[in-house]
C-alpha cells in the first residue's frame, strides 16, 4: 500500500478512536444513533457509548430512559458516571434512548436534537404512558423499548446482561412496560432498575393506608372513580397491549426488578420538581410524594404481589429529583452494577 494510503488508515484510526473516547464521557450529537423501528414506524433514536466493532464486545448494557423533558442527553452522561465509576466501562455498553416529539416545546432539554424526517414521533405525554407513535404506522414506547433491545444483542451479539433503568418519567414509563414486556433474545438476562417514578401500575384495586405498622392495604372510599384504571392500575386496559391484567400482574411478580428512590424527593421543597408530579386524586390516593409512593409500593407488592426473588430498595441519602444525583451515587451504583 502506498504511504499515503496507510496515512489514511492510520488517520480514520485516531479518529474512531477518538470518538468512541468521547462518547465513554460525554454526551454529543456524534453519540446520536438510529434503527429502523419493525413494522415501518419510523427510526428511533439512541445515544451510545460505542460502535460495533469499536473496541472489545460488551457483554452487558445499562440502557437509561430519561424523564419527561427528554434530557436524554443527561440522563446518558449519568450512565456513563456511574458506570465508568464501577470500572465496568470497557465490558458495558452504555445507550440513551430518545423518544422524539412533535411538539417539542413542553417537553425539550437543551442540546437534545430535534425530530429529524421519518423519526417515530409520540407526544410529550403519551410515549411515558406507553402509547402508540402518531403516524400511519403507529407502535407503542413499550414496543419500541422492546425493538432497542433486539437491536442491541443484533449490533452486539455478545451481549447477556441488559439493564434497564429509568427516572422519574422514564421510571414510570418502564415499570407499567414490565409486565407487558416481550422476551428478550435468547441468552440475554433483562433486569430493571425503578428511579423516582411519579407514579406507578397497581396491579390489585388495593391502595396503601399508613398505620402505626407501616401500611395497610384497602380499597379506597368512593370519591375517586376510575382510579384503577389504566396508567394506575389494570382496569379497562387499551387495546394495544400484546396481553391482559392477570398475565402482566405475573410477569411483573417474575421479573428481576430493584428500585431506587431520591431521600428527599418527599416534599414539595425545591429540588423536588413537584411542579410536574402527578395530583391527580388516582395518583394522591399512593401518597403525597414520590418518595412515599415508592415505599408504599414496595410493601404493597411484598403484602400482595409477592416477587418469586427478593427486590432491593434502596433511598439514596441526600439526593432529591435528580437523575445525576441519584444515578451516580455510591447507593445506585451498588444496584446497577451487583457484585
Amino acid at each position: 500500500m502506498k504511504p499515503v494510503g496507510w496515512l489514511l488508515l492510520v488517520l480514520l484510526f485516531i479518529g474512531r478512536t477518538a470518538l468512541a473516547q468521547d462518547c465513554e464521557h460525554a454526551a454529543g450529537t456524534e453519540c446520536l444513533r438510529a434503527f429502523d423501528l419493525p413494522g415501518a414506524a419510523g427510526r428511533l433514536n439512541y445515544y451510545s457509548s460505542r460502535d460495533p466493532g469499536e473496541g472489545s464486545m460488551p457483554r452487558a448494557a445499562l440502557v437509561v430512559l430519561h424523564g419527561h423533558p427528554r434530557d436524554a442527553g443527561r440522563s446518558f452522561e449519568a450512565g456513563l458516571r456511574v458506570t465508568q465509576a464501577a470500572g465496568q466501562l470497557p465490558d458495558t455498553l452504555v445507550i440513551a434512548p430518545l423518544y422524539q416529539v412533535g411538539d417539542a416545546a413542553r417537553c425539550h432539554s437543551p442540546g437534545v436534537p430535534e425530530a429529524r424526517a421519518g423519526d417515530a414521533l409520540w407526544t410529550c405525554g403519551s410515549w411515558l404512558a406507553g402509547e402508540p407513535s402518531l403516524g400511519a404506522h403507529p407502535m407503542s414506547s413499550f414496543a419500541a423499548l422492546d425493538a432497542l433491545v433486539v437491536e442491541l444483542v443484533r449490533q452486539w451479539p455478545g451481549l447477556r446482561q441488559i439493564t434497564l433503568v429509568g427516572f422519574s418519567a422514564g421510571a414510570q414509563m418502564l415499570q407499567h412496560a414490565i409486565g407487558f414486556a416481550a422476551p428478550p433474545p435468547a441468552g440475554v438476562a433483562v433486569r430493571y432498575v425503578i428511579a423516582d417514578p411519579g407514579s406507578w401500575l397497581y396491579f390489585d384495586p388495593v391502595r396503601p393506608v399508613a398505620d402505626g405498622a407501616g401500611h395497610a392495604f384497602r380499597q379506597p372510599p368512593a370519591g375517586c372513580p376510575g382510579y384503577n384504571g389504566w396508567k394506575y392500575g389494570t382496569d379497562a386496559l387499551p387495546a394495544w397491549l400484546p396481553h391482559g391484567a392477570a398475565e402482566a400482574r405475573a410477569r411483573y411478580a417474575t421479573a428481576r426488578i430493584d428500585y431506587l428512590m431520591g431521600e428527599r424527593d418527599d416534599s414539595a421543597a425545591k429540588g423536588t420538581a413537584y411542579r410536574v408530579l402527578d395530583q391527580s386524586c388516582a395518583a394522591r390516593l399512593q401518597g403525597p410524594f414520590r418518595l412515599q409512593r415508592g415505599m408504599a409500593y414496595v410493601a404493597y407488592e411484598q403484602a400482595l404481589l409477592k416477587p418469586a426473588q427478593p427486590r432491593r430498595m434502596v433511598v439514596v441519602p441526600g439526593c432529591g429529583h435528580d437523575v445525576t444525583c441519584v444515578l451516580t451515587s455510591p447507593a445506585a451504583r451498588n444496584v446497577l452494577f451487583p457484585r
